[in-house]
């Protein structure tokens, strides 16, 4: 049988988690977060597009269980609006051997811790081989592996062998990539400012000193004084000449 994987947000519920079951067990479905108007329909070897509630299982539409399952309801199951529009695609196994793989059939955010399980039936605690895409990944003790933190690379088909028993059916298994949070945005660092360029620094005018002041002001007296002498002796000169002029004639 065709394995789906689950499309757009998980909002079809399924108790227990699995993607496989043995016959004579129990399941629960339901459309949850979608509001009213929202059908459970699958497809399977006795039907295509069946409706929940009329068709096969019990419930109101949007919730549905199944207390004894068989082989044929094996299939594909999803929710339906109204509307025609479709949500969540799963595959259900169901076998009546004596192995399953219990794996997650919605999908897993990535960096979750996931646990396979290879039940038997009867019940045993041997352990067991695990494979993905064909290939063997490691043996279970008691038929139990665990991936501490599931990635985007485990993402794949699934089974489980046990020696002297047989071989589970093969088993998808969805891995969602982990939604990113948007870091705000780092402003580019801006360089310190620089500071204006500094003109070359003035001296300040030393003003004199005391003894300097004290020299220069008696040398400005004695020019000055020397200036008047020479200034009266000159004026005198000229009278004398006037006076002797005006006696010779």
């Amino acid at each position: 049988m065709s394995l789906l994987s689950c499309t757009n947000t998980a909002s079809l519920k399924v108790s227990p988690n699995w993607s496989q079951f043995f016959e004579g067990q129990l399941v629960s479905l339901s459309c949850e977060d979608e509001g009213p108007g929202w059908t459970l329909r699958r497809n399977t070897s006795r039907g295509t597009r069946r409706h929940c509630g009329t068709e096969w299982g019990r419930g109101n539409g949007s919730s549905c269980r199944i207390r004894t399952l068989f082989s044929w309801d094996s299939g594909v199951y999803w929710c339906e609006s109204s509307e025609g529009q479709t949500r969540t695609s799963i595959s259900l196994s169901v076998t009546g051997g004596p192995l399953v793989l219990h794996s997650p059939v919605l999908p897993v955010m990535e960096g979750q811790e996931v646990s396979l399980h290879c039940r038997t039936r009867p019940p045993s605690n041997r352990s067991a081989d695990f494979y993905k895409d064909g290939v063997f990944v490691g043996v279970g003790p008691a038929g139990h592996m665990t991936i501490p933190q599931v990635s985007l690379a485990h993402q794949g088909v699934y089974r489980c062998d046990i020696t002297g028993v047989g071989q589970s059916p093969p088993s998808w298994m969805s891995v969602s990539e982990k939604s990113t949070t948007t870091t705000p945005s780092v402003p580019p660092s801006v360089p310190p400012s620089v500071p204006p360029s500094v003109p070359p620094s003035v001296p300040p005018s030393v003003p004199p000193s005391p003894g300097s002041l004290a020299l220069m002001v008696p040398v400005g007296c004695t020019c000055a004084l020397v200036f008047l002498i020479v200034l009266v002796l000159l004026v005198i000169r000229c009278k004398r000449r006037r006076t002797a002029g005006q006696t010779l004639i």
